[in-house]
């Protein structure tokens, strides 16, 4: 009788191990952000034809969300917006100026590390003040101010950055052009940052923000010889051209090729833009082997995403300025101590998300200017989910709204014009039949009309819907970049 006592003590301690277990953390915080990586372009996500081998083991070691999403912005260089919801957790309508600037108001996931002791550190793309990055980071490498690196100032072969300067001044004279790959300059500073006794001194936060695949799509010659265009296949949602004014067809990325679009000419853009992902994805590798090499692994939280997605093509558009999923939707895995292993989850998240979540997770109490939702919950178990529903903007005569039953609708204002579109994302992911005008489906777009209306409330957007003057004047211009 004395045997069962024993094993109930031993099964008592192997629960209390097992729950220690599932409460540890990681102290060190490494973000790594790609600019313009749609969400299917990664070999995780079911793509056959791109190489994303060490994004793919990445997802493996960790948790991989499959409806990740930036909530959008109020004009042509999305990632402005996204890059300041990714750090400060805020909804994209109270973004002053759209996130390029970020008042001292908002206080930054960097920012409150940086407070608690850390060390923060950046190497890459910056789209917003000066000012804000000064108060968030106190350490870093080669930093890009700006949208892309435009080919007449280097593009991606030859960057034009600017040594990290902790004044915050940023003095011409310490630009320079590179003649290092972006994506490779920017891995190697992470890399000798994290190779160096300050990332084991204290607890660190280090962003890496990468400018691939976003365009001029020019990889190195290694990765530009990895796909060829003729085994491209084109998207099944391929049109010449997009069937109506959404708003924005005249923005920059939308003039990158010529309406309509050619077929071979939209499968060598895919081709090239492959190319670049697959060249990032072998700088984050270096990256995690970094990593593992200086034993961070164990002790530290990774995030991967992407800022927004692209078109190429898909709906007769080239670009992130639109609604679809292939624009709005992006990559996103986290790996580390306490996060699943090998698991996906298909709960509904923003980019905004990920500092509360990271907030929680290292136990901290959260600022009162952050707005997003902590996904914690989904860690500790990835069949939960936090959102019912997902909103998202883009420009001043645009709106959408998809929930967790599959039905997504768009609504467009422009010129005066409304045009809606209602898809079944269930039975057509790639939104290619527009259900809006069936009168099976009139109740449908009536419900989700309402359910738009209450999250435009919820998330602070004061545009009014049914008002005949919402939408864009075709004179207005738009950027994108």
């Amino acid at each position: 009788m004395r045997i069962l006592p024993f094993i109930l003590a031993s099964l008592l301690f192997s629960k209390m191990v097992f729950a220690q277990k599932q409460e540890v953390r990681a102290k060190n915080i490494l973000i790594i952000y790609s600019d313009d990586q749609s969400y299917h372009a990664l070999g995780a996500a079911g793509n056959k034809e791109i190489s994303t081998p060490n994004l793919d083991k990445l997802a493996e070691s960790g948790l991989m969300f499959t409806q990740a999403h930036v909530m959008g912005g109020h004009q042509g260089a999305v990632c402005i917006p996204s890059r300041a919801m990714l750090l400060t957790g805020r909804y994209v309508n109270r973004l002053p100026s759209d996130g390029s600037t970020i008042p001292d108001s908002l206080v930054s996931l960097p920012e409150l590390l940086r407070e608690k002791g850390y060390n923060t550190y950046h190497t890459g793309k910056w789209h917003s003040d000066k000012s804000s990055h000064n108060r968030m980071f106190n350490l870093g490498g080669d930093i890009f101010f700006g949208g892309m690196h435009f080919p007449e100032f280097g593009g991606q072969e030859h960057p034009t950055v600017y040594l990290f300067d902790s004044t915050g001044v940023y003095d011409e004279k310490r630009k320079r052009t590179s003649n290092t790959y972006s994506t490779t300059l920017y891995a190697e500073n992470a890399i000798r940052f994290l190779s160096s006794s300050i990332a084991q001194s204290r607890p660190f936060f280090c962003y890496v923000a990468f400018t691939s695949p976003h365009d001029p799509r020019t990889p190195p010659e290694k990765f530009e010889r990895m796909y060829d265009p003729a085994k491209i296949s084109l998207p099944a949602n391929f049109l010449s051209k997009h069937p109506f004014d959404n708003g924005d067809l005249n923005v920059r990325d939308e003039k990158l090729l010529p309406v309509p679009r050619d077929p071979n000419a939209i499968k060598k853009d895919i081709a090239l833009y492959y190319g670049m992902v697959s060249e990032m994805d072998a700088q984050v590798g270096r990256i995690l082997e970094a990593l593992e090499k200086n034993g961070l692994v164990e002790n530290t939280l990774i995030v991967f995403a992407g800022d927004n997605g692209l078109a190429m093509g898909q709906h007769g558009l080239l670009g992130k300025q639109n609604l679809y999923e292939h624009s709005i939707r992006v990559p996103m895995i986290l790996s580390g101590p306490g996060v699943p292993i090998n698991k996906k989850t298909d709960g509904f998240t923003y980019l905004s998300d990920i500092t509360p979540t990271i907030i929680d997770y290292l136990q901290l109490t959260r600022p009162a200017s952050v707005e997003g939702i902590s996904l914690l919950p989904i860690l500790q178990d990835p069949t939960k989910k936090v959102r019912s529903s997902i909103y998202n903007v883009y420009g001043h005569w645009s709106r959408s709204i998809k929930t967790d039953d599959g039905f997504k609708m768009i609504v467009y204002n422009v010129d005066g014009i409304t045009t809606t579109q209602l898809f079944n994302l269930k039975n057509d992911p790639l939104e290619i039949t527009d259900l809006s005008k069936d009168p099976n489906y009139h109740g449908k777009v009536l419900e989700m009309r309402n359910l738009l209306k209450q999250q435009m409330a919820d998330t602070f957007d004061n545009l009014q819907i049914d008002l005949p003057d919402w939408g864009r004047n075709k004179n207005q211009k738009s950027r994108g970049s």
